[in-house]
């Protein structure tokens, strides 16, 4: 049933693509995705919670091709981030994101609205963890200021220089310049001591933006990405860690993408994790084991 909800999924992005999400109607996916009303309605509540479903795709790929760039790689290392960024916009590009989001923003559909708010609201949070990864703990405090400044640097950059170059990709140039311009502005705001907006204010906005009765999820795909990142260090081989990863993935796809999810094949990919010493060790999997055990293995 996973296989064919994703099927529907990608043929609702090709028509939202070449259509608009308004103007195709759910006639329109069924007929192209080759699916009776009744398997539609089964899937998805309504063509919104579709709409829901092909963002959510767009950035489950995206970020497993993201923390696949990290792997044997130190995460303070810029260039990765540089590249990690450069290839969100890739995706972006291809799959039209910007364009899809922008008929959303312009119309009437307020839970989809705030739905795109959580999504923007999950980058900015990742991108100040990461530049917590960047700079160090002890820069915290200013790193949120940065992380707004950064994005409007970049947002801003983009633009005037698509109006310059029209279509021509210049996105990886673009971040690298404006990280210089960031990592001189993280030295001179922590010299000076200058704060803005407290980090610990992102808590506050990430619970204002989501829905609470997601929140069993929301924390799942959180320890799903901090235990990845526990992965990258603490396991050596290469192949055992692309070999975690993929696991954690699939215990994360498995419960996310299934109405009635394999607990037999959660347990043992489960018992598996907790094979590795070096892994079982870690509090990041100690919280992971027992979210999995509260919400799902009951």
């Amino acid at each position: 049933m996973y296989e064919r909800k994703k099927h529907v999924i990608v043929k609702a992005h090709q028509l939202f693509i070449e259509k608009g999400f308004r103007a195709t109607s759910i006639q329109d996916i069924l007929d192209h995705s080759g699916i009776s009303k009744g398997t539609f309605y089964n899937y998805f509540p309504s063509k919104s919670e579709l709409f829901k479903a092909v963002l959510l795709n767009i950035q489950e790929n995206y970020e497993k091709e993201r923390n696949e760039l990290l792997l044997g790689e130190s995460p303070e290392d810029i260039e990765i981030f540089v590249k990690q960024l450069d290839l969100m916009m890739q995706s972006n590009r291809k799959n039209k994101l910007l364009i899809l989001i922008e008929e959303v923003i312009f119309s009437n559909d307020q839970d989809l609205k705030k739905f795109i708010q959580e999504i923007q609201m999950m980058y900015v949070n990742w991108i100040h963890n990461r530049f917590v990864d960047l700079f160090g703990k002890e820069k915290s405090p200013y790193l949120l200021d940065c992380t707004i400044l950064f994005f409007g640097m970049l947002h801003q950059m983009l633009r005037y220089n698509f109006m310059d170059n029209g279509p021509k990709y210049q996105g990886i140039e673009i971040i690298r310049y404006c990280m210089d311009r960031v990592q001189q502005i993280v030295k001179d705001v922590s010299i000076s001591d200058v704060q803005l907006l407290n980090p610990d204010i992102l808590k506050e906005w990430l619970s204002q933006t989501t829905d609470h009765t997601n929140d069993f999820f929301d924390e799942l795909v959180h320890l799903s990405e901090e235990l990845k990142k526990e992965i990258v260090q603490v396991i050596h081989k290469e192949t055992d860690k692309i070999k975690y990863i993929q696991t954690v993935d699939f215990i994360l796809d498995e419960i996310r993408g299934s109405k009635v999810p394999r607990l037999f094949l959660i347990e043992s990919l489960l018992v598996f994790l907790k094979k590795c010493s070096e892994l079982k060790k870690t509090k990041v999997f100690e919280d992971y084991q027992r979210l999995i055990e509260k919400y799902v293995l009951v």
